[in-house]
Parts: C-alpha cells; structure tokens; sequence
C-alpha cells in the first residue's frame, strides 16, 4: 500500500507535517462526530519551538480546515503566524497543559457520548469491554466544572489534576487527550467515544455491566511476544488509514 508523501506520518519536513496531520485530525472529528462546529480546540506544538502552538483560527468550521490556515499562538494569546485571533479558552486550557505536562499534541471536545457519561454523578469509565481495558489507569478526574475558562490559573489547575495521564474527563463540561503525537492523541480520543457510548448503552438497559477482572485486564494491556504490529504502528496505520477516508470524503486539508 503506497502512502502519498505529504499524508504519510514519516513526512521529512517536521511543521508541514503537523500542519497537515492537525487539519487532517479536525475534518476526521467531523466526519466522526466529535466535533462542534467552530468550537473546542486541538493544538500541537510547533515542532522545534517550545511554547509556541499551532491551532485552527477560531470562526473557521472544522470541516474547513486547511495547514495553510493554521495559525500560531504562545500562552499569553499573542499572534505570532497566521490571521485571527486564540479563542480566550483555547489559550488558557491549552497552552499550561502543553507547558506543564509536557505533551505535544492536546485535544478538547464535547464529544456526545463522553460527554453524556460526564454529566453523571458517578461518572467513571468501566472497564467492561476490551476497548475501556485499554484506557484502565490513564484517565485524570476534573469533578468540578468551575464554568468557562477564562484564566491560564485554570489551565494550570486542570494541568494538576491531569498529571502523567493521557485523559482528563471534566465532569459536565467535555474530555481532553494527549499524545506525542497527532495520530495517537486522536486515535485516544475516537476510541474513548466509542467506549463510552458502549458504556452508556449498556447503562441504560438498567442491567449490571460485568467488569473485566484485573488479570484480564492486565492481559490486555501486556502485548504478547508474538504481537505483529506494536502499538506505536497502529497508530500511525489508524491514523493514516483515517487520512485516507478525509480525502476522500472531505479533500483539500493538505492545502
């Protein structure tokens, strides 16, 4: 299978790459329902410029985005590249997670099933199907939603409560992953959709979930000797298979 070089997650030039892997990452969220509309963000550092974030210009629908529209902003809002203006809350969820817990790659949505399980009282992701197994010891707890973000302070407060874990669940208000790169922080955030729509279906038939027992679970998370493809390649496979179906379906983010 031949990948067209500007797609491919091994692109030599490191910012078009990220431009190009970001724009791709906000058309599958449309396509994959995870998106709304020109709001929640998704960022990425601009590779080999520390404190510096590539984002798409707010106004802009997501189905619309191109690498060439990215724009570039530091924590304190500052436009460095690009037209427009950081949306107050991009800026001051985004840039203290990047600082403080060191990733890459941070995306936020309200995607509708994970959101659906945030609005619980007992809003816990189980670990009943292989798919949760997965996300078992890497999900952050925010209980309370302090409404809009409008200081870095809550930024740095949500950074806290993350910690070295690849999720944050922020209760009534939507989740966040993160990743060290663009494939494998959207490839966290589409499978926890579908683990927590499982979840609530499952839920709302009124019958006990049959939780998966630590040694199964443990089992999961332990690839066997004899995996043929490791983790790190399925994310790049996912992640450039997805790329596939946007130019096919929503064509043009790699302008």
């Amino acid at each position: 299978m031949t990948i067209h070089p500007l797609h491919s997650t091994t692109h030599t030039e490191p910012n078009a790459q990220a431009r190009i892997h970001l724009a791709a990452a906000l058309r599958m969220a449309v396509l994959h329902e995870l998106d709304e509309g020109i709001d929640n963000h998704f960022t990425v550092e601009v590779p080999g410029r520390s404190g510096q974030y590539l984002i798409l210009p707010f106004g802009l629908h997501w189905s619309e985005a191109r690498a060439s529209d990215l724009m570039v902003f530091d924590e304190s809002g500052r436009t460095l590249e690009g037209h427009g203006v950081v949306e107050l809350s991009a800026q001051c969820i985004h840039a203290p997670l990047h600082r403080i817990t060191g990733a890459r790659v941070v995306l936020h949505t309200h995607q509708t099933w994970s959101l659906a399980l945030n609005m619980l009282k007992d809003n816990r992701l189980l670990p009943a199907t292989q798919t949760a197994a997965f996300f078992h010891g890497q999900i952050a707890y925010d209980d309370t939603y302090t409404g809009l973000a409008a200081t870095v302070q809550e930024g740095e407060r949500l950074a806290a409560v993350m910690g070295n874990k690849t999720i944050l669940f922020m209760k009534n208000h939507g989740v966040v992953t993160v990743g060290r790169t663009i494939g494998e922080a959207y490839r966290r955030l589409y499978k926890l959709e579908r683990a927590c729509r499982t979840q609530v279906l499952a839920m709302s038939t009124g019958q006990p979930l049959n939780i998966l027992s630590e040694e199964v679970i443990d089992r999961v998370l332990t690839p066997g000797a004899d995996d043929r493809h490791p983790r790190g390649e399925r994310e790049r496979l996912f992640f450039e298979a997805m790329m596939r179906v946007v130019d096919r379906d929503l064509p043009g983010y790699a302008e």
